[in-house]
C-alpha cells in the first residue's frame, strides 16, 4: 500500500508527538495503541527511528489523523469532517457496511466500496462492518453475521482477523502464534489452517459480532 513521501523523516516524529500530547497519552499508552513498544516510539520522536508505512496507516486509522498533514505538516491534522461522519456512532449513518475490501484500503475508500451503513451502539470510532460469508468460523461467527472489525494494529494471539488469502481476498481467520510461527486458523476444524504468504496481509482485528436472530 503506497503512502505519500516523506521528504523531512525528523518533522514526522515531532508530529507523532504532537498526536500523542493532544491525546494526552503517555508514550508507553500511545506505543500500547500502535502495537510498538516505548523505545521504539520513543525513537520516533527523537528522530532516532524511522516509521513504517504500515505503522503510518494504523496511526491515520486509530486516530483519525490526515495522512498528507502526518506526511507533510500541510493542511488539517484530522481526517475531513466528511470521512469522520462516516466512522462516527454519533452520525447519522453510523459506520459502514462494505461491499468490498481494494488494496488502498483503508486510505481509499470508493463509493462502490460500501454497501449500506449501520448504527450500532458502543461501537468505536474508525470501525467497519462487513457480512460475514460461509462457515469456516462457525460456530463463533456464522454465514450472515455482521463483523465488525478496526483496521491495522497487531493483533493478539487468540484473536479473529480479517486477512488476506493467496489470491487477495479477505477472509475470516484466528490468529495464532505456535512454535513462534504465525498460523491463521478456521474456527470450524473442518477446515485446515494456513500460514502467511510473504503478500499476506492483516486488514483488521474482529472487535464485535452480530447475529440476526428470528423469534
Amino acid at each position: 500500500m503506497a503512502f505519500p513521501v516523506i521528504p523531512q523523516p525528523q518533522t514526522v516524529g515531532r508530529r507523532f508527538k504532537e498526536i500523542r500530547l493532544k491525546k494526552g497519552l503517555t508514550q508507553k499508552e500511545f506505543a500500547d495503541s500502535l502495537g510498538i513498544v516505548q523505545g521504539f516510539l520513543s525513537g520516533i520522536e527523537r528522530e532516532k527511528k524511522t516509521p513504517s508505512d504500515t505503522l503510518l496507516i494504523a496511526l491515520c486509522n486509530l486516530y483519525e489523523i490526515n495522512p498528507s498533514w502526518l506526511a507533510s505538516g500541510e493542511g488539517e491534522m484530522y481526517r475531513s469532517q466528511h470521512r469522520a461522519a462516516q466512522t462516527k456512532i454519533a452520525g447519522s449513518q453510523g459506520i459502514p457496511v462494505l461491499e468490498r475490501i481494494g488494496s488502498g484500503f483503508p486510505l481509499n475508500i470508493g463509493k462502490d466500496d460500501i454497501r449500506d451503513h449501520v448504527a450500532l451502539p458502543g461501537i468505536p470510532e474508525g470501525s467497519y462492518a462487513l457480512l460475514a460469508y460461509g462457515d469456516f468460523m462457525a460456530p463463533t461467527i456464522r454465514d450472515g453475521d455482521l463483523v465488525i472489525f478496526r483496521p491495522g494494529g497487531s493483533p493478539e494471539n487468540g484473536a479473529v482477523v480479517l486477512v488476506t488469502n493467496r489470491w487477495g481476498e479477505p477472509i475470516l481467520r484466528r490468529y495464532r502464534i505456535k512454535n513462534g510461527d504465525i498460523v491463521y486458523s478456521p474456527d470450524n476444524a473442518t477446515y485446515s489452517p494456513f500460514s502467511p504468504a510473504p503478500e499476506t496481509r492483516i486488514i483488521g482485528t474482529v472487535t464485535e459480532v452480530w447475529r440476526k436472530v428470528k423469534l
